[in-house]
């Protein structure tokens, strides 16, 4: 079968699943009022979402053996079709929030199942070119969703974001129907099941997302419901792992960890997307909430960077055949840490055009990364173990998101406080610059019409507002340079990295 053919197959259903999971969030608005929901209700769409993906993920390998591959990527997409078609039909919130989950169940397997399929599909010399593709649409679909999602919301309705799966995915189940053989090691399996690795598996990522996404809002552990999600996430996680340890035919085999390389690469990727998604998600909270940019234009810096990604990856492809991969890998952490650090200098007065470089240097440093990362982490993994460890790949590839997601916005808000402390020292009626500037201040209200105790305090008020202001701006740089920081420090682990045979 033509190798671009498969290509073609298993990344069609690939991209829209990875755009659906960012295509709600600009719609939320129109979703909440046309369902009558609150603003916390409504997040429950995209958590929901998030939760039952993460899940399934790591099952990935074992129920496509249990299954058969094949069968399995049918249901898959057939599932999150028809859940698409109810999302869309959806009548509540609760409806809603039900058919996501069932979205996110069907959505969960297709990512690790396609990069398995374009791994075993292309020989391991063309590898870095196939992982280039995978990595495009990974890429792709977190750009085109947001856009491809305001742009039908406002011209259509919110019920067509979902409605607009249904015919790619009919087209996906046909090629997938007459494109894809199953390889004898991935025909259906009669194995016994591993009910209570299972059951721990859910309950453990499950409340691990919910802690994840919910808690900077619920101000983390001063909440009791956050308390206890991450008790219950830490102990089934334990449990899960001693279990899967023993286990004859464990949903997750936890053995694959014994490759160094392997390991390594999972934390490298951990640590990529941490500081890929934590960067990408303070850049526009920067923008709108600082610098007055409207949506548009914060897209209009993010957009870019998703490009210079798409460009990169396949240069790093093709060059994964002729160098070490670890000289293209170490050159892409640099350049990452690079673009963060050069976003922690952004002040005030920055304009479109120094804050739009930084974010295409990262782009093209996690091109150089994500390609020669999967290749080498993935080179020592047998065929047959393919699934699984794809599996756990994208699993904590997604992971390291949500860390980075909720660690810096709450970073964001600690910061912020701590510099609106320090420089509130400074508003002392003995600083000479706090008098001179606050009598100026007062002064030009005066002139505007004010009398003279509302013009005193409408200068206070403005002066404060700067202050609040500088303090945000000066957490935002804490944040990013912490970032450049946990980005330097995995460039000691590509040390165990090495380069199997195969990739040569």
């Amino acid at each position: 079968m033509n190798k671009w053919l498969v290509a073609l197959t298993v990344m069609l259903p690939t991209l829209i699943e990875i755009i659906d999971t960012s295509v709600v969030n600009v719609s939320l608005d129109h979703i909440r009022g046309s369902l009558s929901a609150a603003i916390d209700e409504s997040t429950w769409t995209i958590t929901s979402y998030l939760v039952s993906n993460a899940i399934i993920i790591p099952m990935t390998g074992w129920l496509s053996r249990y299954f058969g591959r094949k069968r399995y990527l049918i249901f898959s997409i057939s599932l999150f079709t028809l859940s698409s078609l109810l999302c869309g039909l959806a009548w509540n919130l609760q409806s809603l929030v039900f058919f996501r989950v069932l979205q996110g169940i069907g959505g969960g397997a297709l990512q690790p199942i396609s990069q398995s399929v374009l791994l075993e599909t292309f020989p391991p010399v063309q590898h870095g070119m196939a992982m280039a593709i995978f990595g495009v649409g990974i890429m792709f679909g977190p750009i085109v969703g947001p856009l491809l999602g305001g742009w039908i919301t406002d011209n259509w309705s919110w019920h067509w974001i979902f409605f607009i799966n249904i015919p790619i995915g009919i087209i996906s189940i046909l090629l997938v129907i007459f494109v894809i053989i199953d390889p004898p090691y991935m025909k259906r399996m009669k194995m016994k099941i591993d009910y209570w690795g299972l059951a721990f598996l859910a309950m453990g990522l499950g409340c691990l997302q919910i802690v994840l996404d919910k808690g900077e809002r619920e101000a983390w552990f001063t909440s009791n419901f956050i308390i206890w999600l991450s008790i219950v996430s830490a102990v089934s996680l334990t449990l899960f792992i001693i279990i899967e340890l023993f286990a004859e035919h464990p949903i997750v085999n936890l053995k694959t960890f014994k490759n160094l390389t392997f390991t390594t690469g999972n934390i490298i990727m951990f640590s990529a997307f941490f500081n890929l998604f934590g960067s990408i998600v303070l850049l526009p909270i920067f923008l709108q909430s600082l610098m007055g940019y409207t949506s548009t234009l914060a897209g209009m810096v993010l957009g870019p960077g998703g490009f210079a990604t798409l460009i990169a990856m396949p240069i790093a492809g093709r060059l994964i055949t002729k160098t070490n991969p670890r000289r293209l890998l170490g050159f892409g952490i640099i350049v990452a840490a690079y673009s963060t650090y050069l976003m922690s200098q952004f002040n005030l007065a920055a304009d479109f055009n120094t804050i739009i470089w930084p974010r295409v240097v990262l782009g093209v440093g996690m091109g150089f990364i994500f390609i020669p990362l999967t290749t080498m982490t993935m080179s020592g993994i047998r065929k047959e173990e393919m699934g699984n460890a794809t599996g756990i790949y994208n699993l904590l590839r997604n992971l390291g998101g949500s860390f980075g997601v909720a660690f810096i916005t709450t970073m964001i808000t600690r910061r912020a406080q701590f510099h609106q402390t320090r420089l509130v020292e400074h508003l002392s009626p003995f600083n000479r610059s706090y008098q001179i500037t606050s009598s100026q201040l007062s002064q030009i209200f005066q002139q505007k019409g004010f009398d003279p105790v509302t013009a005193q305090q409408a200068g206070l008020s403005s002066i404060y507002g700067q202050l609040l202001r500088q303090a945000s701006m000066l957490s935002f740089n804490d944040a990013f340079y912490l970032l450049s920081i946990l980005m330097t420090c995995t460039l000691p682990l590509l040390i165990l990295m090495r380069r199997n045979k195969k990739v040569n």
